[in-house]
């Protein structure tokens, strides 16, 4: 006979993959029933459908045959208007209280990353997508906000193919690749631009802060638009505990407008923890390495800024192509050395802590 209370807590202590919290704590479990080595489950979806169902069930399954079960039949059902209101309550106390940004407060554990460039073109959302991805290959629980308003691209280059589930008018981020996402790209239909003054940009990200339900994540990383304007300004007033990764390519001229990027989160009292070289060389046919767009870049700005050179991502077209189609290269190849250094980039921001102190003034080069 299987112990039917070591099968309850197997099973609740399941973490649904879109929620990313135990079903036991979001009140999903409705019974648990025992006969003999057989199980028969019930549950309560908040969604009323699943968008992860398969991936739930393989969940609850697995835990259950952990603790004996040789049979787990699953029956599901919606939740009750009652029993969301009760759960949205629950998660809105860990999502919002009123319209404070609960991930800027300092008893929030969330380390937020701004992912940031002096100019665009230099790969800072596909930085940006696989360093999450690395970071949740690790064990950390990661959400990605694509800030970039005017040029989002983090959904396609995650393979997000979905808009966001609503709970109690809170947004619930899709999840790829065991990463959530929020972006603009789910409310903006294709064939439209976003022409927008800072107020409206301000606002939409104070409801991707309040409205949208993280969690307790452990990184949110910011895909930042180029430069230094009203986004990044927004940012720092939203998030002024938030860090920043500035990312360039080895050429002196990318290094010296991306410095421009470390200038204004000092000014807006951010730290910056260190800097990414994207595309560093390139290895041919040949097996020897060539430097496409120089050297020396990425070197030269973690000086400028007083802070590591966190890692040297090669130029692969891979990198680039999974990009395009929503397979990173960090799940596609591994063991390929673009995965070791986004491995080794997110090891180190692991590492990384905040100095928080003032800066004397950068000397340029």
């Amino acid at each position: 006979m299987t112990d039917a209370a070591a099968i309850r807590d197997a099973v609740e202590a399941v973490v649904d993959p879109e929620l990313r919290s135990t079903i036991g704590s979001l009140g999903m479990v409705d019974r648990v029933e025992i006969e003999g080595t057989k199980a028969a489950i019930s549950l309560a979806l908040p969604l009323g459908g699943h968008p992860m169902e398969d991936e739930l069930l393989s969940r609850i399954r697995a835990a259950a045959q952990n603790v004996g079960v040789s049979d787990a039949k699953v029956q599901m059902r919606s939740m009750t208007d009652e029993e969301r209101a009760a759960l949205g309550d629950t998660m809105r106390g860990q999502a919002a209280g009123g319209r404070d940004v609960v991930l800027a407060q300092p008893g929030s554990r969330t380390r937020v990353i701004g992912i940031a460039s002096g100019k665009g073109g230099v790969g800072k959302s596909s930085v940006t997508t696989n360093l999450a991805i690395a970071l949740t290959l690790k064990g950390h629980k990661v959400g990605i906000m694509d800030a970039d308003v005017w040029g989002f691209s983090i959904p396609k280059m995650m393979g997000v193919d979905r808009a966001p589930s609503v709970l109690e008018d809170m947004l619930i981020p899709p999840v790829a690749h065991g990463v959530a996402v929020i972006s603009m790209d789910f409310f903006v239909d294709p064939d439209q631009a976003v022409v927008w003054r800072g107020p409206m940009l301000h606002k939409a990200l104070e409801q991707f802060l309040v409205d949208v339900y993280w969690g307790d994540i452990d990184f949110l990383l910011v895909d930042m638009p180029p430069g230094t304007g009203d986004v990044s300004i927004s940012i720092s007033q939203y998030l002024p505990r938030s860090e920043i990764i500035v990312v360039t390519t080895p050429q002196p001229a990318a290094q010296r407008v991306a410095v421009k990027a470390g200038l204004m989160a000092r000014k807006v009292n951010q730290e910056v923890v260190g800097v990414v070289e994207n595309m560093s060389w390139f290895t041919g046919d040949d097996g020897k390495q060539y430097d496409l767009f120089g050297s020396g870049g990425g070197e030269a700005l973690a000086a400028d800024l007083d802070v590591p050179l966190l890692g040297q991502v090669p130029l692969i077209p891979a990198l680039r192509s999974g990009g395009d189609i929503g397979s990173p290269i960090v799940v596609t190849e591994p063991d390929g050395q673009a995965a070791e250094a986004f491995a080794a980039i997110a090891d180190g921001l692991v590492r990384s802590k905040p100095r928080l102190r003032s800066h004397p003034e950068l000397v340029i080069s």
